[in-house]
């Protein structure tokens, strides 16, 4: 795909380096277990909480998003053409999915100053969150084996979880990117 026609968006180069440790709160049922790439959250769970940077330094935890249904979505790596596809869609659907009762976060292991060059450079109007150590890709079962180009390799799974009044209404796993929002939007019933 032409990446450069899907309006608003490039990809661009991108690095992804450590930042200091940003602590997780281990999911509950997940608590001293090594969650591998079999271990999925459901729905009916206790969504796990976290806080994280966004891209401006500010913590962001799941708490602020109480009282409030939120979309969770979990991405390899900022300004990457898949990425950037699936960001740009979630942007290009903020104002149906906010009229809807929805709020977005986005979630990979990049740095800060990523993240913000990635916001800046796509106009992306939601929070994008750094997880470096993976804490939190592994309390929702976003971070195992996976395959890509026919190869098996250890990553970031894409993923999306619909949260609502801290419990897993909808995990999604393996999802596309392209296509991913519109097909989300009508398991929520969100019409066009």
């Amino acid at each position: 795909m032409d990446y450069s026609r899907v309006p608003g968006c490039s990809a661009k180069s991108w690095r992804a380096s450590a930042l200091p440790r940003i602590e997780a709160e281990a999911h509950p049922a997940h608590k001293g277990e090594n969650m591998s790439e079999n271990t999925r959250l459901t729905a009916g769970e206790t969504a796990p909480t976290f806080t994280l940077k966004d891209q401006d330094g500010t913590d962001v935890s799941l708490a602020d998003f109480a009282g409030h249904k939120t979309i969770v979505y979990f991405y390899p790596a900022a300004s990457t053409p898949g990425c950037t596809t699936e960001a740009c869609d979630f942007r290009d659907n903020i104002n149906s999915l906010k009229s809807a009762g929805y709020q977005v976060l986005g979630v990979s292991k990049d740095e800060l100053p990523a993240l913000k060059k990635f916001r800046d450079e796509q106009g992306l109007n939601f929070p994008l969150l750094s997880d470096p150590d993976l804490a939190v890709h592994t309390a929702y079962g976003a971070y195992g084996e996976k395959s890509l180009y026919g190869k098996t390799v250890t990553g970031t799974i894409r993923s999306t979880f619909v949260v609502e009044d801290g419990t897993i209404v909808l995990p999604l796993y393996n999802v596309k990117a392209t296509g991913h929002v519109a097909s989300l939007r009508k398991r929520l019933g969100i019409d066009s």
